[in-house]
């Protein structure tokens, strides 16, 4: 029951991308796991414009994404909440950006959704205290900041 409910999952998350590619045209990737479940290599398949790709049987979907980032070196954005993921991005000159962030752009269906969102979201941050001019984000806050924009 389990991987029929993953795959369910798995097939609404692809359907909201192909959407989502569908308003942007951006070139997308998704990764999934085939860690414990997977076949003997690696399988792609493309629907709708987006390229998924399972992980071999004792490949994590992880290794993957690393693997992508180093051989296809260009500007990614990386949805992930993975911390090494988000690290190895970072190295490489892409933008990380957590899943919780990237939820409201894939569903918003309208600009002006995205950019009440945003608002909100910048209003409700509590600016942390740190040294250098408050007003001037980190070099990490700005390559989000660019990154959110481009969606």
């Amino acid at each position: 029951m389990y991987h029929k409910d993953l795959e369910t999952e798995r097939n609404k998350l692809v359907d909201l991308l192909i959407e989502y590619r569908k308003r942007k045209g951006y070139h997308i990737v998704v990764v999934f796991d085939g860690w414990k479940a997977g076949g003997g290599t690696e399988s792609l398949l493309v629907r709708g414009g987006v390229k998924i790709i399972y992980s071999r049987l004792g490949e994590k979907a992880d290794a993957v994404i690393q693997r992508i980032l180093s051989t296809e070196r260009r500007e990614w954005i990386v949805v992930s909440s993975d911390r090494e993921i988000a690290s190895h991005a970072w190295s490489l000159g892409s933008t990380p950006l957590a899943s919780e962030e990237f939820i409201p752009f894939l569903r918003s269906r309208a600009q002006d959704d995205r950019e009440e969102d945003w608002a909100e979201r910048e209003d409700d941050e509590e600016e942390a205290r740190r040294p250098g001019n408050p007003k001037r984000l980190s070099k990490r806050e700005r390559a989000v900041r660019r990154a959110l924009g481009k969606l």
